[in-house]
């Protein structure tokens, strides 16, 4: 298998060789200054071109990026920080918020006890007068009343004591007749 490989490599250069003596002017040595001198203005012209116009504008491309990226990430972080102070804010005036409301609140408990307590006071005082003044009436009325139980109980004995002795009293002793009894009775009554 070595030996193929050996005899594969000799013919191959033999023939290269034999390639250059029939035509193959690359391989052949009196060529070789003008093919340098080709070889080294085509690469000097591509390195020339390359270094001095395309790879600046691509690394003034990839600086451009790398200048706008940085930009985006520090208007990011700024735009971070202020959500965050826009947060603290937010989360302050909340809680100014709560302690007004609860402050408010407390004003108005107060403000409503202090109305609930002075209509307490006036409608107890209402209360009173009325109480006053419907004893007053109830005591009205038991002077009243006697006198007209005592006006209805002279009436009604002197019907009764006519109508079973068949004589009419004298209305003065029946009222003091009537007056007596009053007196005893209506005291345990009223």
């Amino acid at each position: 298998m070595q030996l193929r490989i050996l005899i594969a490599i000799i013919i191959y250069f033999e023939t290269t060789l034999f390639a250059a003596e029939a035509g193959m002017p690359q391989l052949d040595s009196k060529y070789w200054i003008s093919q340098s001198f080709w070889l080294i203005l085509i690469f000097s012209l591509l390195y020339i071109l390359l270094s001095k116009f395309f790879i600046p504008k691509i690394k003034e491309n990839l600086d451009d990026r790398e200048k706008k990226i940085k930009e985006n990430l520090d208007n990011a972080k700024n735009l971070s920080d202020m959500a965050e102070q826009k947060a603290l804010d937010y989360e302050k005036e909340i809680l100014k918020a709560k302690k007004d409301v609860i402050k408010i609140l407390s004003e108005a408990k107060k403000q409503m006890e202090k109305n609930i307590n002075q209509k307490k006071t006036i409608f107890d005082k209402e209360i009173e007068k009325e109480i006053s003044k419907v004893e007053n009436e109830i005591q009205n009325l038991k002077k009243n009343s006697n006198k007209a139980i005592n006006q209805i109980a002279e009436e009604i004995s002197s019907k009764v004591i006519e109508n079973i002795t068949g004589e009419k009293l004298n209305e003065s002793s029946i009222k003091a007749m009537v007056a007596e009894v009053s007196k005893d009775k209506m005291d345990k009554y009223l």
